[in-house]
């Protein structure tokens, strides 16, 4: 029997009743002193735009596997679902999409105001090569990146080790083992209509132009 097709738009995340988990990379000046505060320092800058991906190993497509400059500290940061979800509902699509939007002038003035935007980009496998179903991308920015850093980040844990591991069993070419390793994600179910404005067409693409250093 085949199995069923995969929804080509579906957030899918790490996350409990109350949380969801979200990956970022940063340079260990950054990265190191969050894992061990389990807060972000004030070095990490609140005026600027951050993005953060509930897909591990879209984070190790974007990061090297933690090995790119300025990526190198790989970090699972456990925010509330509330917050998450707040941020889907005051977001706008990055890229303008027929079908989503009235026109570009609605989408150019949306976006403007929006304090958080949304990417869908390929999801990954193991040997970080593109699949047909998208993975989220969120950016936050003003009001959003504020509320992610002091109010809804509840934890943040270092887990370069652990990509350091899944890729050096990718290496090896033991995906098997490789996958045993990967964090359980599953469909995060927020309902249509948190993400009705957020999921172009059937026949749309989402450009690949995420960012990974946070």
């Amino acid at each position: 029997m085949d199995r069923p097709e995969r929804p080509r738009y579906e957030i899918r995340a790490r996350h409990t009743d109350t949380t969801v988990t979200v990956y970022q990379a940063y340079d260990p000046r950054i990265g190191l002193p969050a894992a061990r505060e389990g807060r972000f320092p004030a070095a990490w800058k609140r005026d600027r735009m951050t993005w953060i991906k509930p897909s591990f190993l879209w984070m190790m497509y974007r990061c090297g596997w933690g090995t790119k400059e300025g990526q190198r500290t790989v970090l699972a940061v456990e925010i509330r679902r509330e917050g998450f979800e707040w941020a889907l509902r005051h977001s706008c699509l990055s890229h303008y999409k027929p079908g989503v939007h009235p026109d570009h002038d609605s989408w150019r003035r949306e976006l403007r105001h929006a304090p958080a935007r949304v990417q869908w980009d390929p999801e990954r496998d193991l040997r970080l090569r593109p699949l047909e179903h998208r993975s989220l991308q969120l950016g936050l920015a003003g009001e959003a990146t504020r509320r992610y850093a002091d109010a809804w980040t509840v934890s943040i844990t270092d887990v370069t080790a652990l990509a350091r591991r899944v890729h050096g069993l990718v290496r090896d070419g033991d995906l098997d083992a490789a996958a045993r390793e990967l964090p359980t994600e599953t469909v995060y179910d927020v309902g249509e209509e948190l993400l009705a404005h957020l999921r172009p067409g059937p026949r749309a693409t989402a450009p690949d132009q995420g960012r990974a250093e946070g």
